[in-house]
């Protein structure tokens, strides 16, 4: 068995998609070990997205995955 960490950015999170997008997983055999909804702070992103600090949409991407909560996943499978 191997686990994996996922994460549902802010979009799906305001669009409610959430429990479609997780029954997929589960569809295809794959567990969920560990869940928790988040409020990612900029110096968390920062570090996350450190290897596209010099890239022109690094401001925008810190903007976006610091807008809401974020689902984050630990899943585990085969």
């Amino acid at each position: 068995m191997q686990t994996t960490f996922i994460f549902l950015k802010p979009d799906a999170v305001q669009r409610g998609l959430m429990c479609k997008i997780l029954q997929r997983f589960e569809d295809k055999g794959l567990s969920f070990v560990g869940m928790k909804l988040v409020q990612v702070s900029e110096d968390l992103a920062k570090q996350h997205y450190a290897e596209h600090a010099e890239r022109p949409f690094f401001p925008g991407l810190l903007k976006f995955i610091t807008s809401s909560p974020v689902l984050a996943c630990a899943i585990q499978g085969p």
